[in-house]
């Protein structure tokens, strides 16, 4: 009976165990009770040396565990694993007869320390493996989500981030250029991947990925999470500019503002984040003409010219040609991403000056951009000119007849109706942006 009372409370202490080893690793219970029983029918069969058909009953209320043999009283054995002979039956219990059934009781303590280990480090590995899937099942359903973590290591540039659960890796292609992190820092991320290996999952985090804009938005935002106002595409050249296009369904709200928020506080908290990242926000339209417009604003746009179904040439005012094509070509760079076609670029005065032959070249898409001396603008876009210090802007309709009828079916945009974009629309946010910047006036505040 001492005995008996011992066991029991050694199986006790087991369950209890593998109970909280389910809920610290959020596995499935029956899971971690199906691996005991298989562990512990392994060590039975190895302390009895012969193949003999043992269950295992768990009983995770109680705190009890039984393993037992069970097999039937036969005259002649043909499967040893399930039977036993008539005469061995009744060495064991005399009054047993052909058919009935033998169930004997096996004590744990006898399996030997070795088997009891064994099955301990198979319960392990199960766990452990359980645990690995179950982490790879659910990040993989994550991908593109926002998570938080504590930098663990810097490896070769790489970034190791903990995350509670598991690990996730910041390569340094998705790393922000000018951002230094040091051991312990929180960081902010989105997941792009994550891929399953011998190591068990590998989670695949970045803050370049527009995804990561677009989450931040989403945080920032209530209309945006709500689903009143909804981001319709994002461009970005990491940590120094970004377009973020929004549209809604609700003609009392106005997308662009409620991105921008109160004194810009909501655009301001992403800005910060992205180590001062530029955003421009943009009201989304399928107008190519206004779409073109409000891509390039506060650069006045005079002409938008289809060339084919993947180029545009846009004529912009001369004064406003550099802010348009932006450092190094980088905001027509991004410019062609949102409106996902080749963008050629003239100053009106530039185009105005061009031979008929050079205008019908360009409009009709035979020819590549004109080659002109730059003075003022660089950009590596071999397409980008330079601005041209003219006297007086040539028209594009006294002189050249076949010009006028190519034009016609252009969208023509007048250079006074540009003045009556709505304020939000093409909103910029910098880190130094002032109050003046985002209200236009003392006044108007």
């Amino acid at each position: 009976m001492k005995k008996k009372n011992k066991e029991n409370a050694k199986a006790l202490d087991i369950v209890q165990a593998l109970s909280g080893v389910t809920k610290e690793k959020s596995i499935s219970p029956d899971l971690v009770i199906n691996t005991l029983k298989e562990a512990l029918v392994n060590a039975a069969k190895k302390y009895l040396g012969n193949p003999i058909n043992i269950e295992v009953k768990v009983d995770k209320e109680k705190g009890q565990i039984e393993v037992y043999t069970r097999r039937i009283v036969v005259e002649n054995v043909v499967d040893p694993e399930k039977e036993i002979s008539l005469k061995d039956a009744k060495a064991i219990d005399p009054q047993l007869e052909v058919g009935d059934e033998l169930i004997e009781e096996l004590d744990i303590e006898r399996f030997g320390r070795s088997a009891i280990q064994t099955a301990k480090q198979v319960i392990m590995q199960r766990v452990r493996e359980a645990e690995r899937e179950k982490i790879f099942k659910d990040y993989s359903e994550r991908i593109g989500e926002l998570v938080t973590g504590q930098v663990q290591q810097i490896d070769k540039g790489n970034i190791l981030v903990n995350l509670g659960r598991t690990e996730a890796i910041l390569p340094y292609k998705e790393q922000i250029r000018k951002e230094r992190y040091r051991q312990g820092d929180n960081i902010r991320a989105c997941i792009i991947d994550v891929k399953n290996n011998s190591k068990g999952p590998q989670i695949i985090i970045s803050r370049t990925a527009p995804e990561f804009l677009a989450r931040l938005f989403e945080l920032e935002v209530p209309e945006i999470f709500d689903k009143t106002v909804k981001i319709v595409k994002v461009v970005r050249d990491p940590g120094v500019r970004s377009k973020i296009a929004v549209t809604t369904s609700d003609d009392r709200v106005d997308p662009v503002g409620a991105c921008v928020g109160m004194r810009g506080n909501r655009v301001q908290a992403i800005v910060r984040e992205l180590s001062n990242e530029r955003i421009d926000i943009i009201n989304w339209t399928n107008e190519l003409s206004l779409l073109v417009r409000r891509v390039f604003a506060p650069a006045e746009v005079k002409k938008v010219i289809p060339v084919s179904d993947n180029k545009i040439v846009v004529i912009i005012r001369d004064e406003d040609l550099a802010q348009a094509i932006g450092k190094d070509g980088q905001n027509i760079k991004l410019a062609s991403k949102m409106i996902e076609k080749d963008i050629d670029v003239y100053s009106d005065q530039e185009f105005a000056a061009f031979s008929e032959e050079e205008r019908n070249a360009i409009i009709s898409g035979k020819s590549s951009k004109l080659q002109t001396e730059e003075k003022d603008v660089s950009s590596p876009f071999p397409e980008t000119v330079s601005l041209d210090e003219t006297e007086e802007e040539a028209s594009l309709n006294n002189d050249n007849a076949p010009i006028e009828s190519l034009i016609e079916d252009a969208v023509e945009i007048d250079s006074e109706s540009e003045l009556e974009i709505e304020p939000e629309m093409g909103r910029t946010a910098e880190s130094d942006l002032s109050e003046d910047e985002l209200y236009n006036s003392e006044e108007e505040r």
